[in-house]
């Protein structure tokens, strides 16, 4: 339970100073040297280029216990371009520019440097970690973060083993023509993905399910040591294992189902949900599940394990592997039908599964209000005969100079001092195309007082095309938020009566599903600047996204490696 639930400011502090005395007991210091650099990789079968780390992809797992330090020593051994890695979901609390954002936290790390990360892990749970710097995240700049309970906690509930299963989409058009696509006029797009990939694994050319589906497409022979070749879940009979799952696709929304076996969820994004029973559940960009997977099948035998595209009209075959139940050989597929993806835009079916989160019992609970409310109109958009994504009218485009150092020192010429609006024309009509002729490129930020509860709407509309409206996960920095309600069609005064106050669940990524919005409410406790886009990396390489900063003033020493670039180069500057 989080030191907000103790009630008054006093004793929020207190239970602060108690934490910081446990950690230092009984957490440590987990130090990783890695080395970003281009890679050759066939990990759908053909061999590309992508980013590795220490000659991994994905990059390495890291595994702390809650209240460690984690230390990352990261030098970039790219020739041609700067690097930095956010730590999706870790609130960098103390911490904000060791966030990984560039232009916002810190400046990126130049070829032949070497930046250190030092950062708390203060909270259990499974987390990602990817590339922040143009597209970096699509060319495979990604791993996974677990976070275990500390040594005299639970969880609550039981497993027997456990199992990290990491989402992800792939292309064979190289990152750098893909932004080069999108940023053309006339505009290029990058089209659906060739391949899905399981834990950096999937085939392109060939497919374990060939007989169910295209007989054209050849039937996979693997030997196993294939860097292609999918992992199998070796498992036990009436056991319960653990299965964290998180998605870091550029694109794609994904649908899990597990032949045989229904799941049951128990964490989102390194929070304690009620525990439900799904028989497949969809998992968008940004997002992060526990969920316990009971083998309770009387025979032993292979399932598949299926993961398939949802909300865009899927152009991808499905990722497949196996649940190997022991004894049964591993190489021996099974003879049924992989589970089919429910259809692609089927959105009730995605929306009762998002609507049936819950936090768990105990967990802590909103603020009644708010101080302020800032409604988020995302549009498509041309600027100047360019296709972008704006919020509020303004497509964001980062300054030279990071957020952080420009504001602590007061540099008010480093970006665009003027704040981009809280709402929207009330007669704007988010049915139909938008017509928005003062679309414009910014980079202002939404500055917020410290201690103030927020609430953000999160409002969809149609795109440029005809009734054309997709869907957009939003994660937010430095933060979890309360996911407060989902409606449809455009917010009005009256729809924060279906708040739910009670149990909503704590996120750090959030869905807004077509024509509807989304109300999500934070405590801006976090001294910082913080990004919140869309977690789709075309749309946020396309100004999709937007800036907070609360109570820099309050930010400590930040370290001058992390503002090695613009205004704040200048030693001069920072004294």
């Amino acid at each position: 339970m989080g030191c907000k639930s103790w009630g008054s400011r006093t004793l929020v502090f207190w239970c602060f100073v108690f934490s910081l005395i446990h950690v230092s007991l009984g957490s440590k210091a987990r130090h990783f040297k890695w080395e970003v650099e281009y890679i050759y990789r066939s990990q759908d079968c053909l061999e590309h280029v992508v980013m590795g780390i220490n000659g991994q992809f994905p990059g390495p797992t890291i595994r702390a216990k809650a209240g460690d330090t984690v230390v990352v020593e990261l030098t970039n051994k790219l020739h041609t371009e700067g690097v930095v890695i956010h730590w999706h979901g870790i609130r960098q609390i103390g911490t904000p520019w060791a966030d990984g954002t560039a232009s916002i936290s810190q400046c990126a790390i130049n070829p032949g440097e070497t930046f250190q990360y030092r950062f708390t892990v203060d909270r259990p749970g499974t987390y990602i970690y990817h590339g922040h710097y143009g597209m970096q995240r699509s060319a495979g700049l990604y791993g996974s973060l677990i976070v275990d309970v500390a040594d005299e906690e639970k969880e609550p509930f039981h497993y027997d083993g456990e199992f990290n299963l990491l989402f992800s989409d792939w292309w064979h058009q190289s990152v750098h023509e893909q932004e080069v696509g999108l940023s053309s006029n006339p505009f290029r797009w990058i089209g659906e993905p060739q391949t899905l990939l399981i834990n950096g694994r999937g085939q392109f050319n060939c497919s374990l399910a060939a007989k169910f589906s295209n007989a054209s497409v050849s039937q996979c022979k693997f030997r196993g040591n294939e860097q292609c070749a999918p992992q199998i879940l070796h498992v036990r009979r009436n056991k319960t294992y653990r299965l964290r799952i998180a998605s870091i696709t550029a694109l794609a929304s994904l649908n899990l189902a597990i032949e045989g076996h229904k799941m049951v969820v128990v964490e989102a994004d390194g929070n304690y949900v009620q525990p439900f029973a799904v028989d497949d559940l969809d998992i968008y960009s940004g997002e992060s599940y526990s969920v316990l997977l009971r083998t309770d099948q009387l025979s032993s035998n292979n399932y598949w394990i299926s993961v398939g595209v949802r909300g865009r009209e899927p152009k991808t075959p499905q990722a497949l592997t196996i649940l190997n139940y022991f004894p049964t050989s591993a190489s021996k597929l099974p003879t049924s039908q992989p589970p089919v993806t429910p259809p692609w835009n089927d959105y009730n079916h995605s929306k009762a599964f998002t609507k049936s989160i819950f936090a768990l019992m105990g967990s802590p609970q909103p603020p009644r209000t708010h101080h302020r409310r800032i409604i988020l109109l995302n549009t498509q958009n041309r600027i100047n005969g360019s296709i972008k994504w704006s919020i509020n009218n303004v497509s964001l485009v980062l300054p030279p100079t990071p957020y952080l150092g420009s504001i602590k020192y007061g540099l008010n010429n480093a970006f665009d001092q003027k704040s981009p609006p809280d709402n929207i024309d009330n007669s704007y009509d988010i049915m139909k195309p938008p017509v928005n002729p003062n679309s414009t490129y910014g980079n202002g930020i939404y500055t917020i007082n410290l201690n103030t509860t927020i609430d953000v709407i999160l409002q969809n509309a149609n795109a440029l095309a005809k009734d054309v409206s997709e869907i957009h996960p939003w994660h937010l920095h430095g933060h979890n938020f309360w996911v407060l309600g989902y409606g449809e069609g455009k917010f009005r005064e009256e729809d924060e009566k279906k708040f739910n106050l009670k149990n909503p669940p704590l996120r750090n990524t959030a869905v807004i599903f077509p024509y509807g919005w989304t109300a999500l409410r934070f405590v801006a406790d976090n001294p910082g600047v913080w990004a919140f886009h869309c977690h789709i990396e075309p749309h946020l390489h396309m100004g999709m996204g937007v800036v907070f900063a609360e109570g820099v003033q309050h930010v400590g020493e930040i370290p001058r490696a992390a503002l090695a670039c613009g205004l704040t180069a200048n030693k001069q500057n920072l004294d």
